[in-house]
């Protein structure tokens, strides 16, 4: 995957995103106004309205890890709305310890990172985010993990399995995004904990 095929894949993320959100959004709000007169009421509104809710917190956060990365900050309350809806929709929390607004191709880094550490905790766990003078580290913990050896292993050592799931596109991308903003992705794992620092 070389950078064109980088850019070209950001685009896409981004269009998607684009293009999805408006939709979903106006779903939301026909469904807060259906609660306000009160016309329909019970478990299957509830189940539309949380998976409406999991849809949009999915695609804010798909935004900014598959989305064009740039130098505009995003502030800690911004990633922190973010990362509290994908809670919501999925099994990782996440502990982020970083104080200070980041630019949005660093959170670009890290939220591909919690998307492999993610994939790695099939019945769910936590993670947590730290920046420090010499880069990020995005470290999780569950109690059982399953780790794909080729796809870890890749991260080191930049090649890619024979082939990669859609569900695995992540690692891929992480690589190629670190690599194009000049930092090397490293990993540590172990039966309980993985961390990816860049």
């Amino acid at each position: 995957m070389g950078d064109i095929d980088v850019n070209l894949a950001e685009l896409v993320g981004s269009r998607i995103c684009h293009d999805l959100i408006s939709p979903v959004g106006a779903i939301t709000n026909g469904l807060e106004l259906l609660d306000m007169v009160g016309s329909v009421q019970g478990p299957e509104m509830e189940l539309i309205s949380g998976s409406v809710g999991n849809a949009a917190a999915k695609i804010r956060f798909f935004r900014v890890a598959f989305g064009p990365a740039s130098d505009q900050p995003l502030g800690k309350s911004e990633i922190g709305s973010l990362l509290k809806d994908v809670e919501n929709a999925g099994r990782l929390r996440v502990h982020w310890l970083v104080a200070n607004a980041v630019p949005r191709n660093q959170a670009k880094l890290v939220f591909l990172a919690l998307m492999c550490i993610e994939s790695a905790m099939p019945l769910g766990g936590e993670a947590t985010v730290e920046k420090q003078d010499n880069g990020w580290t995005v470290w999780g913990m569950a109690d059982k993990l399953h780790l794909d050896s080729d796809l870890w292993k890749y991260l080191c050592t930049g090649r890619l399995p024979h082939k990669i799931m859609p569900s695995q596109v992540q690692f891929a991308m992480l690589l190629k995004a670190a690599a194009s903003h000049g930092s090397k992705v490293t990993v540590e794992t172990s039966s309980t904990r993985v961390a990816i620092r860049f």
